[in-house]
């Protein structure tokens, strides 16, 4: 679990990471029409009722929840396949070629290796030597959520194996951005589901499951308030949607790599620019990739990217969460700041984000 900063202004959430830069949120999208086959709690007619779909709930998953460890730290881990695959998030593997896998229902820790991580979306697959009894979760369609839903949050926070908070989806939609450093990838996450469930240090990488038992999301991001010397903002958290996870666990298994990111990119290496009085202003542009969009629209090296599509790119969270929401092959209006002092705006064709 990575802890992101929050606060609230304007009805607007404000994340910022470890470097002190700032980037927004995205308004949560529009709730989806309730689907005939998502849960609901409302067959429950009593708190007896309820309580029984929770212990069946969890009867079903846990033993699909793995604790990962690594020599740097423990994170948590969703049995994906009867072949050993597990699906987690890079930043729980961080480096780590080797780590070790316990079942959250006990036994002897069983060796596991890497087979690749995608640090740009935060997932990673890494496979158990010995496949014996484990068992495959069941992932479900979360594009077919809706805020309101009752979910389960399971884990091994503070190295608390099999843990279950409980909460529900509070908003969805959302484009978050980690910060980098300290074994996070800086990923940006589009389309993030927000929870009411606690998300502690070590819940990353395991499952957020809906009153079908069915995997909706992986707890990746926690919430942190300035105003509160930095401490967790209670009930904030965040998950990378099941259909997103499911997408790039599937090409890493076929193919050992992730060949379709399905994210848009200018085609550049960039930083951060901070201006004259320590606020940053745009993202300088180290170097381009050759033939990229980048590259054709005339942006090079030296260049401070200001804004995309009339938005402001102070930082390159910034930046990436514009372009979270963009897809490839589409076109943007970049407005950049030459090194001479003068502006214009280009057209960029957009090509796709490596792996």
């Amino acid at each position: 679990m990575r802890m992101i900063v929050a606060s609230a202004a304007a009805a607007v959430l404000l994340i910022s990471g470890c470097s002190g830069s700032i980037s927004r949120a995205t308004p949560p999208a529009s709730t989806p029409a309730p689907s005939p086959t998502s849960s609901s709690p409302a067959s429950a007619s009593s708190p007896h009722a309820l309580e029984a779909e929770y212990e069946k709930v969890i009867q079903e998953v846990l033993p699909s929840i793995v604790q990962i460890n690594t020599k740097v730290g423990l994170g948590s881990g969703i049995v994906y396949d009867s072949a050993g695959h597990i699906v987690t998030n890079a930043h729980v593997v961080g480096e780590a070629a080797e780590m070790e896998v316990t079942l959250a229902t006990g036994g002897t820790a069983r060796p596991a290796r890497l087979v690749a991580s995608f640090p740009a979306g935060d997932l990673a697959v890494i496979k158990v030597s010995d496949p014996n009894g484990l068992a495959p979760a069941r992932f479900g369609d979360s594009a077919k959520l809706r805020v309101g839903q009752i979910v389960l949050a399971m884990g091994n926070p503070l190295g608390l194996s099999g843990s279950v908070t409980n909460g529900i989806v509070s908003a969805l939609g959302r484009t978050v951005s980690e910060p980098q450093g300290g074994g996070s990838p800086g990923a940006t996450i589009a389309n993030a589901i927000q929870t009411s469930a606690a998300i502690n240090p070590g819940n990353s990488g395991g499952a957020l499951v809906d009153l079908s038992g069915q995997v909706i999301g992986i707890p990746t991001l926690a919430a942190t308030d300035p105003q509160l010397g930095g401490g967790a903002a209670p009930g904030i958290g965040f998950a990378i949607p099941s259909n997103t996870a499911t997408d790039i666990a599937a090409q890493i298994i076929k193919d050992g790599k992730v060949t379709n990111s399905r994210r848009a990119a200018l085609g550049i290496v960039g930083r951060t620019v901070i201006g004259p009085e320590g606020s940053p202003v745009g993202v300088g542009v180290v170097s381009v990739s050759r033939g990229g969009g980048a590259a054709q629209a005339g942006i090079a090296a030296g260049d401070v990217i200001v804004s995309v599509n009339g938005t402001d790119t102070p930082t390159m969270s910034a930046l990436s969460e514009i372009l979270a929401a963009q897809k490839p092959g589409g076109q943007a209006k970049v407005e950049v700041v030459k090194p001479d002092g003068s502006t214009g705006t280009v057209t960029v064709t957009l090509g796709e984000l490596d792996s």
